[in-house]
């Protein structure tokens, strides 16, 4: 199963390294912002090590490794004011697979109305905002090979009665090894109905992404998680990402990554604790991300696992 895995990756890379470049050709752009500070934190080199309801973002075949359930909220500090979040849910039914539930949101706060001959303002107010809705389903094909997807609503809206919707889908797979944790992922995300906006319609950004992650050191007390990954968006070249945690008794946790190729993005950190309260496992989790002229992402994040 693991050789028909990384058959199939080289061929869609290489269909996707084929594809043309068209930068500012596709809509719904809030789709490629990362949700999760853990994640960021290593530069979002995160298909194959992500744990948790995140997975419903990053690649819904992760789900089925959950046991029981898990909700995470998500607090993004984005450019100019505008607020980013996210929340998901997940939980693990026997015999039947993996149900998770997540919401993305980018919104603006209430900004005046302003005209060419009332600059300083009309006296009403309005605010833009981008948000997604979504479904994921995740079961196990083998002992270590799961399959995932999802269905999503979109739905952006800006001033007066401006609005536009589209549907999206994505499809994963994943393999995980006992050999220091190795880990395979892949994903095709954001493929889909086109977002129109009065007379003018784009495809939303669909990429496809696969990574690689492992334990470099992997002691009883220690161990030190190595990530990587590529994505081919639908509307520019392609990426690669790089990141690291280290980890102290499960309890502690710092991270970093690298963005490879990115125009802009560049390097970023974290830093994560969790622990343990009367079998609810809490964790609380912090990423920086640097985007040079643009400044600074900051994000936090809460979850529970139970």
């Amino acid at each position: 199963m693991m050789r028909r895995l990384m058959i199939a990756t080289m061929v869609l890379t290489g269909l996707a390294h084929a594809q043309y470049e068209r930068p500012g050709s596709t809509g719904a752009q809030f789709l490629k912002i990362g949700v999760s500070p853990r994640g960021s934190a290593m530069a979002n080199a995160y298909i194959a090590s992500v744990q948790g309801a995140e997975a419903t973002y990053y690649n819904s075949a992760a789900l089925a490794w959950i046991k029981g359930s898990d909700v995470v909220f998500n607090h993004n500090e984005w450019f100019a004011g505008v607020k980013h979040e996210f929340g998901a849910a997940a939980h693990s039914f026997e015999d039947f697979g993996t149900i998770g539930v997540s919401v993305i949101a980018l919104y603006t706060d209430l900004m005046p109305v302003r005209t060419p001959l009332q600059p300083d303002g009309t006296g009403e107010t309005f605010s833009a905002g981008s948000y997604k809705g979504a479904i994921s389903y995740s079961r196990f094909l083998t002992d270590r090979v799961t399959i995932g997807a999802t269905v999503g609503y979109i739905h952006e809206k800006l001033y007066g009665g401006f609005a536009a919707n589209a549907v999206s889908a994505d499809i994963a797979a994943m393999y995980v090894s006992d050999w220091r944790a190795f880990r395979f992922g892949m994903q095709i995300s954001n493929f889909g109905s086109d977002i129109k906006f009065v007379n003018e319609a784009y495809p939303i950004p669909t990429n496809f992404t696969f990574g690689l992650a492992m334990n470099a050191i992997d002691g009883e007390d220690q161990k030190v998680l190595v990530s990587f990954s590529a994505t081919k968006p639908n509307d520019g070249k392609p990426l690669g990402a790089v990141g690291g945690e280290w980890g102290y008794d499960n309890t502690l946790f710092l991270r970093a990554g690298y963005q490879l190729y990115h125009d802009v993005a560049r390097h970023s950190f974290g830093a994560g604790v969790q622990t343990d309260i009367v079998g609810w496992k809490l964790r609380f989790d912090y990423s920086y991300s640097n985007w040079q002229l643009l400044g600074a992402a900051h994000r936090f994040g809460i979850g529970v696992g139970f």
